[in-house]
């Protein structure tokens, strides 16, 4: 589990099991963030997924229901 940050501000919240290639691959999408911050340790690919889609409600619900501004579905 990992979240981009620019600032103090989550502009997206992922899985991945190699941090180093996503920020690569997000910076050649162009999305604009300072720093890939791990936010959880290893875990099976289902309990990633299911981690994910509960801190993206958790994040809607104090963002007015919406999501980072680079998560386009609610469950990652």
């Amino acid at each position: 589990m990992y979240d981009l940050k620019q600032g103090r501000k989550v502009v997206y919240r992922g899985t991945t099991n190699d941090p180093d290639r996503r920020t690569q691959e997000h910076r050649a999408q162009g999305k604009n963030f300072d720093r890939l911050v791990v936010t959880s340790r290893r875990m099976t690919a289902e309990g990633a997924r299911r981690k994910e889609a509960e801190n993206l409600a958790k994040y809607r619900k104090g963002h007015d229901g919406k999501n980072p501004r680079y998560n386009n579905d609610t469950d990652g």
